[in-house]
């Protein structure tokens, strides 16, 4: 699949080599559709929370009950598909870009964060670094997936090399990691961070810890994991392939330092992920990955309005849900092909280049 950039003529040849644009257009371009709506945002909080909240309810009712549990398991799944959507809004809000109000976007951002078990402040400071060393190769590490180039594979030690084997293997990635990362990871505030995000990370425990705590004397401790934990496994694993196919495939955009180009990391680095409109619903238009990374602030409700009216948005080519799926076995980077590369694909390089 090929993922380069070809613009209308309507936008003149500037400074960007494979560009035919300036940022400052097309920021110019979007620009209006970074305008949150009160009317949007609430409309969408009545149709996300108020079925999330209602499945929950069915969940506890059928568990005390003693219905089946397999009903529970399979109400499970429009509620963690649900509760992807209450992250995207969560997502939103760390954007300030959900409600016109900066201090709604942290209230509703505390609370979506408590429902997801991620802390507002701090989980917003890593995606911030992200979003300003997407695609570049040396600011890897925070808030991104672990992305070795094949140079650095080649030369690591065995163990890193089945480490890092491990951490690429779909059952694991998509199946082990979200969960961990989630209920375990989340609990503890990350590297270099200061005191807002600590506290950040303290208030959101403690809510997570109330919660529990008033179900669980509600409905039995093991009656709430039952529900909770596969409700959040399901989000979390959605959650984490919808973040890895965003900037994971074969032609993504990746670059050294001095090479790095902020808008082509959005636009060639960020994939366009095409899918079904209710699945898109589902995820909050977050496939539109290209345009939330030219300009972070547009709030979901307005991405595809945004597609649909800028031409230049438009050139990017889609990633489909089936192609989509070549990108679970894409784990290197090739800096002499610039694209991303599997593990087989690199059998062939001499065993005496790989230290044991």
């Amino acid at each position: 699949m090929s993922h380069q950039i070809t613009y209308p003529e309507l936008f003149a040849p500037t400074e960007f080599p494979n560009l035919q644009l300036t940022r400052e257009e097309l920021i110019q371009a979007v620009a209006k559709y970074a305008q949150p709506s009160y009317q949007k945002a609430f409309w969408q909080l009545s149709n996300t929370f108020v079925p999330y909240l209602g499945l929950w309810a069915l969940m506890g009712y059928l568990v005390l009950q003693g219905y089946p549990y397999w009903i529970t398991l399979l109400l499970a799944i429009p509620a963690g598909c649900l509760l992807v959507r209450v992250f995207i809004f969560f997502h939103d809000c760390t954007h300030g870009a959900f409600f016109p109000s900066r201090k709604a976007n942290k209230i509703l951002g505390y609370i979506a964060g408590t429902l997801v078990f991620t802390p507002f402040e701090d989980w917003q400071r890593s995606h911030v670094i992200h979003h300003s060393a997407s695609g570049n190769l040396d600011r890897r590490g925070t808030g991104d997936i672990w992305t070795l180039t094949v140079a650095e594979y080649v030369k690591a030690p065995r163990l890193k090399r089945i480490i890092y084997r491990l951490f690429r293997n779909p059952l694991v990635l998509f199946s082990i990691i979200p969960l961990f990362l989630f209920v375990v990871i989340n609990r503890f505030p990350s590297p270099g961070t200061g005191k807002r995000e600590h506290r950040s990370v303290i208030i959101t425990n403690a809510a997570i810890a109330g919660i529990a705590l008033t179900l669980g004397l509600t409905l039995g401790f093991q009656n709430y994991l039952w529900i909770q934990l596969p409700v959040l496994w399901i989000a979390a694993s959605i959650g984490m392939w919808m973040f890895y196919v965003q900037h994971q495939y074969e032609d993504v955009y990746w670059s050294r330092n001095e090479d790095w180009d902020l808008t082509r990391s959005g636009l060639e680095g960020s994939s366009y992920y095409k899918l079904p409109k209710v699945l898109q619903w589902l995820v909050g238009n977050i496939g539109l990955h290209h345009i939330h990374h030219v300009r972070a602030n547009i709030p979901n409700y307005n991405l595809q309005r945004c597609h649909n009216e800028v031409p230049a948005l438009q050139a990017v080519e889609p990633l489909t849900i089936r192609k989509s799926f070549k990108s679970l076995w894409l784990n290197l980077w090739d800096e002499q092909r610039k694209k991303l590369v599997s593990f087989r694909s690199i059998r062939s390089l001499p065993r005496a280049k790989k230290p044991n």
